[in-house]
């Protein structure tokens, strides 16, 4: 049978533990009640003090630009206006031009590059002010040929970068990063071209 001494012992250590986990119990509702009184205070001052609208507007600023796509006939390339993501430099402006004109028209335009064809690079010689634009294998193996949709391919390209880019005035067309000698065999791609305002549909001479 337990002494006098070793009775109060224990019920000393039961009253400890008891106080340690009344203690822990408290600690954890502190800590609750203050995450809580957090996150309601910044919902709070966001509701009462929300993002200024210039603000929002630069994270979703975008650039209005012209493409350009074949006409239904495909003989003429006609202008297009899309809105895209505005960059901070000029090669990542125009690799989103690419990208844009890659995923087609819009409207009832007629696309000038096949689909699943992406760009690899643009980069761009600011002295010769020419942009030397890469793109994967799938050009050459999807591409319809023809010299009329080469020809569409080249300068709906050549017209977008140039129309919307300053600093851009001839483009060269690569694929793999490599220098090709056309596209299907109709039309020579080892040289670099310039706007084609021919090509452009009458009355969009200004694109």
């Amino acid at each position: 049978m337990a002494t006098k001494k070793q009775r109060r012992t224990t019920e000393r250590k039961v009253k400890e533990k008891k106080k340690r986990m009344k203690k822990s119990f408290l600690f954890l509702i502190v800590v609750s009640v203050v995450v809580f009184l957090i996150i309601f205070f910044v919902v709070l001052f966001e509701y009462i003090f929300p993002p200024k609208k210039d603000d929002v507007a630069k994270k979703r600023e975008k650039l209005e630009v012209i493409l350009y796509f074949s006409d239904a006939n495909e003989r003429f390339l006609v202008p297009e206006k899309r809105y895209i993501p505005k960059e901070e430099n000029v090669e990542a402006q125009a690799r989103e031009l690419v990208r844009a004109l890659l995923e087609g028209s819009k409207g009832k335009l007629v696309n000038t590059f096949p689909a699943k064809v992406t760009v690899e690079s643009v980069r761009i010689d600011g002295d010769r002010q020419i942009a030397y634009v890469s793109f994967d294998s799938n050009l050459l193996q999807l591409h319809p040929g023809g010299s009329a949709s080469e020809m569409a391919t080249i300068y709906s390209l050549t017209n977008t970068l140039t129309r919307n880019i300053s600093g851009i005035k001839m483009v060269k067309l690569l694929v793999a990063g490599k220098e090709v000698e056309s596209i299907k065999g109709h039309i020579n791609t080892r040289q670099p071209f310039g706007m084609n305002k021919d090509l452009l549909a009458p009355g969009a001479k200004e694109g």
